[in-house]
């Protein structure tokens, strides 16, 4: 065989591996996710089941029931499953870690499992000593990632799975905003590359604008995604809110991270923050977002 010949055969098997390596990588980022979809009515059945369950405020019964149903679900999905017990301004603190390895995580998608002590925003002062039902505030962001457990594929980045307790009874006596992500942050001995936090993400009139403390270049590969999937509807590319939230101690030690919220939601720390304000819709626009996005940083990473 000529040198001629050889360069020619080398440059078609090379081409060859090239177009295998392009058809692998587009079969992967279009299938859809395991047993077929994101299932919206399932993510929606799980707030529901979440507010049967009532207050999921620290010491409550309904605080216990939610962590153990969660572990059950999350084993049922094939995770591991750990509990971060601490405790911060003398309330005890219970983190769920879901993860299919011991490998450190490159992602971290997260959410708060508890729900507000008092709806003491709802617009009838005699309601201000009742719990929140939470189920966009705590239920929502759950439900995306119990989803996620049972559909994210075999194979993707070492990714964890982290339900944070004691986020949401700031303003009141003896306690503070973000306690169980700030104890995470302090005593995990973890550095993933991205952290992703839901968070009020099941209104049925869903508007998630940039929030402005979030990485930038994190949101705008979330963005881009939404967009590409049709949901650039609900992922607005504009800036409305700084928050603090469940990203927030992640970000000050330096982690990329991302708070995808919706903060216009008129029955925050209300009683009225019940199911029917929750739409499965809204669950399957951010769940298929963040399915496809993970795969995404998956195939990147290879």
């Amino acid at each position: 065989m000529t040198k001629r010949s050889v360069s020619i055969y080398l440059t078609i098997i090379f081409s060859l591996l090239a177009l295998v390596a392009i058809y692998y990588t587009a079969s992967f980022l279009n299938r859809g996710p395991d047993t077929a979809s994101f299932n919206s009515q399932r993510a929606y059945a799980d707030v529901i089941t979440q507010v049967a369950m009532g207050s999921r405020s620290s010491g409550s019964s309904g605080h216990v029931q939610v962590r153990e149903w969660m572990r059950a679900e999350l084993q049922s999905a094939g995770w591991e499953v750990e509990i971060h017990q601490t405790e911060r301004l003398g309330q005890p603190i219970y983190n769920v870690i879901a993860k299919r390895s011991d490998e450190s995580p490159q992602i971290i998608l997260g959410a708060h499992y508890d729900t507000r002590l008092y709806a003491d925003n709802d617009p009838d002062i005699q309601n201000h000593t009742l719990p929140v039902p939470g189920a966009n505030d705590g239920a929502s962001g759950v439900a995306v990632l119990l989803e996620l457990a049972r559909t994210l594929p075999e194979g993707i980045v070492p990714t964890w799975l982290v339900f944070f307790d004691a986020e949401d009874n700031g303003r009141i006596d003896g306690w503070d905003w973000i306690l169980g992500s700030r104890a995470f942050v302090d005593e995990i001995d973890v550095n993933p590359q991205a952290v992703v936090i839901v968070d009020m993400i099941g209104d049925a009139d869903l508007n998630i604008h940039l929030e402005k403390n979030s990485d930038k270049a994190l949101r705008a590969e979330i963005w881009n995604t939404a967009s590409e999937l049709g949901y650039g509807s609900v992922f607005i590319n504009t800036e409305k809110y700084s928050m603090l939230d469940d990203h927030t101690p992640f970000l000050e030690k330096g982690i990329p991270a991302v708070n995808i919220i919706d903060f216009d939601y008129e029955y925050w720390h209300t009683i009225a923050d019940t199911p029917e304000k929750v739409s499965a819709e809204s669950l399957l626009a951010v769940g298929n977002t963040l399915w496809h996005w993970v795969v995404k940083r998956t195939v990147i990473s290879e």
